[in-house]
């Protein structure tokens, strides 16, 4: 074997072993009044800690939020939607009455299409504020 074939057997061996299994995508959404669709003064904020496996379409968060008008009543993932726009709820996040809150949910094909093109937003609804009292745009 020469040298040149040992090296690139080297090269790609190395390469193999450092592909190793999928990582997943770190998201981040950061929640409040302004973000709002309309907009509103609460002084709640929040945030969103996202994980998102592309080979799995798993999608798992850890959402925190705090200064809430009462109690969530709801939180979601919505979309598709940019930054300004609202959409249906995509992903329900089960039990957010109370805070931090962690799931995980497999997404669909156009679902993960939407997150990844950062087309989604999280949304915590309150009694006082039933569209939603915080909101943040899910990006990278």
């Amino acid at each position: 074997m020469s040298n040149k074939t040992m090296l690139v057997s080297l090269a790609l061996g190395a390469a193999m072993a450092f592909a190793g299994p999928a990582f997943a995508d770190k998201m981040k959404a950061t929640l409040d009044g302004k973000a709002q669709v309309p907009p509103n003064t609460s002084a709640a904020k929040g945030t969103a800690d996202i994980d998102y496996d592309p080979a799995s379409k798993k999608l798992s968060w850890k959402l925190s939020y705090s200064g809430l008008s009462g109690p969530a009543t709801a939180a979601h993932f919505h979309g598709p939607a940019e930054a300004g726009k609202n959409a249906g709820v995509a992903v329900a996040i089960p039990n957010a009455t109370s805070s931090p809150v962690e799931g995980s949910a497999t997404l669909t094909d156009a679902q993960a299409a939407d997150l990844v093109a950062g087309r989604y937003y999280v949304n915590i609804h309150t009694a006082a504020n039933p569209g939603g009292e915080i909101r943040g745009q899910v990006t990278k």
